[in-house]
């Protein structure tokens, strides 16, 4: 398991792979400015800003912009968040975690979520087990921090805009430092 030791470890990955796309017509480094800015736009927590910027470091951390095309979902949200642990505590780290869960829980509990989901987020939605259940959705209820997952859901699907620039994640490195355990 990879683990990102300092902010410089994050800001040297996304150098190197923030550019990499994923089906959605931005790069990776366009998302995460694109859903902290969404984030830091609706007044969110400093915690919620990092999670929402840091979400996808998982796919960073495997660099391959073709797993969904393969059929392989990789679980980027556990990866991403077991790597930031040692920066980050679990306000910012579980919404990571949840956010596939969360978009599965969308699926079930929201009419016309899943009609708008992306062509991309359909096709990996197949890939990590589809919508919840029932059960599966007042289990998720049940966890720390689901209310936040959900929210860094929402903006996850909409900061793939190929007209709007969010920025680098140096744009966010006083917020983070901030938030350093």
């Amino acid at each position: 398991m990879v683990r990102l030791a300092s902010l410089e470890d994050v800001e040297r990955l996304y150098a190197a792979h923030g550019g990499l796309t994923y089906g959605e017509g931005v790069t990776q480094m366009e998302h995460a400015a694109q859903c902290a800015a969404l984030a830091q736009a609706e007044g969110a927590p400093a915690s919620l800003v990092a999670a929402a910027l840091l979400h996808d470091v998982g796919h960073l951390l495997t660099a391959n912009e073709h797993a969904a095309d393969a059929g392989l979902d990789e679980r980027h949200e556990i990866t991403g968040a077991q790597a930031l642990k040692g920066l980050f505590g679990e306000a910012v780290r579980t919404p990571i975690a949840l956010h596939v869960a969360a978009k599965r829980y969308l699926c079930f509990a929201e009419p016309g979520y899943f009609e708008a989901l992306s062509p991309a987020s359909v096709k990996s939605l197949a890939l990590q087990g589809g919508p919840f259940d029932a059960g599966q959705a007042a289990a998720f209820e049940r966890r720390p921090y689901w209310r936040e997952a959900a929210a860094l859901r929402r903006w996850d699907d909409l900061g793939k805009r190929e007209d709007i620039s969010g920025g680098t994640v140096a744009d966010y490195e006083s917020l983070l430092r901030g938030l350093l355990e």
